[in-house]
């Protein structure tokens, strides 16, 4: 696929479930951050997907990974997928209209390990086990299987 068409596709998703423009990583292929976790849920929700949520450190080769070649490409295929990154200062407004730091967000969340994926249904609750750490070589199955799971929890 060529890296025109990808970055269609990426910013087509992402304007088809309405997440702020704001990305995260200036260098290599980036997830957006979004402005607010209930607004990106209510979308996800409404095209019955789950919200998947990549917590990230900046640097960690493996939240590299796992991102560029795994979450990305769901997002371009229309999953809703968004990144809060560890020690970062940024504001969020959380799935109860609360506002937080991407940090303060992630310590709440009790994230210990990047990269994490966590998935969220109905009420910004947990609908799938979360998706700790990066190096493996089933990662893509692990993270299909979870979405599998979660796609099921929010659709029933």
């Amino acid at each position: 696929m060529s890296g025109d068409r990808t970055r269609r596709q990426l910013v087509a998703g992402l304007a088809a479930w309405c997440v702020a423009p704001t990305v995260v990583h200036a260098a290599g292929v980036q997830l957006p951050a979004p402005a607010s976790l209930a607004d990106a849920l209510a979308a996800a929700l409404a095209r019955s997907q789950p919200l998947v949520v990549m917590a990230s450190l900046q640097g960690c080769p493996f939240c590299k990974i796992a991102r560029e070649h795994y979450l990305v490409p769901e997002l371009a295929a229309g999953l809703p997928v968004v990144q809060i990154d560890f020690r970062d200062s940024r504001i969020v407004r959380d799935f109860d209209g609360s506002t937080r730091t991407h940090d303060a967000l992630i310590k709440a969340w009790k994230v210990t390990v990047a990269p994490t994926v966590l998935f969220f249904g109905r009420n910004g609750r947990e609908v799938a086990e979360r998706l700790t750490g990066g190096d493996s070589d089933f990662y893509g199955a692990y993270l299909e299987a979870r979405l599998q799971q979660a796609r099921t929890a929010v659709r029933s």
